[in-house]
């Protein structure tokens, strides 16, 4: 048996059969989350990523009867400095898939100027950040959905990459992505670990070598993922059982929506 690292407190390691079962959950934790941040702060800031996440998100939220998404702001963790039409855009994905379908203001969606050279991107989109955010010195989300990568990457942060010890800015570029497309924009670890709620998902067996060494150690530098530690948010990782397969630290097994 493998002791969880101290950090392991505050995270929540959540397993399912499968993602049918996930989805679900994972819908019910951002309306939950988003209901307390409006009666809270009148608003509910949310952090998107790409991947399978966008068709599993699109389709649990869209299945709800009574989403009301008037008072949401949605940025995106990372996203590839390619045209909206693109079938790699994020944003491209999520409009086709969620927002074209829910009643968020399009003032409420922020999203990159993909007319823009990488690092001018990347200074727009810190910009149009510190507006949505202001007397924020860094960006503070009520909840950020994030994914893996099986090298263990998040967001667009790579493992060994210079822009892991990065600290000064919020949003950075990168013009030598390890995976294709190259050109990308990232939240940096400074907003990532200054978020309410942090909430990965990850699912598949290709995920569980990587998986068991970012929730228990490894020798060596640790996964970029491994250092989404919210300061004082909490951290959920929605797993499924192939992704689960080599954990040995407690886990929890939900039967019901609550999170």
């Amino acid at each position: 048996f493998v002791k969880p690292l101290p950090h392991l407190i505050q995270t929540k390691v959540l397993v399912f059969p499968s993602s049918a079962e996930l989805g679900p959950v994972l819908a019910h934790l951002v309306t939950s989350r988003a209901e307390k941040a409006i009666s809270s702060h009148s608003r509910f800031t949310l952090g998107l990523s790409g991947g399978s996440l966008v068709s599993m998100l699109s389709k649990e939220l869209l299945a709800l009867s009574e989403l009301d998404c008037s008072k949401w702001v949605v940025g995106f963790c990372d996203e590839r400095l390619v045209s909206f039409d693109d079938p790699e855009s994020t944003y491209g994905l999520y409009k086709s898939q969620l927002f074209s379908k829910i009643n968020i203001p399009d003032s409420g969606i922020l999203t990159i100027d993909c007319s823009l050279p990488v690092s001018e991107c990347a200074e727009d989109y810190t910009r149009k950040l510190k507006e949505a955010f202001p007397g924020d010195d860094i960006p503070v989300f009520d909840l950020l959905l994030l994914g893996m990568g099986p090298d263990g990457h998040t967001c667009s942060l790579f493992p060994d990459h210079p822009l892991l010890e990065e600290t000064k800015k919020i949003v950075a570029p990168i013009s030598d992505s390890p995976k294709p497309p190259p050109q990308r924009v990232t939240m940096t670890f400074p907003v990532v670990n200054s978020a309410r709620c942090v909430a990965f998902v990850s699912t598949g067996g290709s995920k569980a070598p990587v998986l068991k060494e970012v929730l228990e150690g490894r020798e060596g530098s640790a996964f970029p993922a491994a250092r989404v530690v919210p300061t004082k948010g909490e951290l959920f990782w929605f797993i499924d059982d192939p992704a689960a397969a080599s954990l040995t630290i407690q886990v929890e097994r939900p039967l019901h929506s609550t999170v």
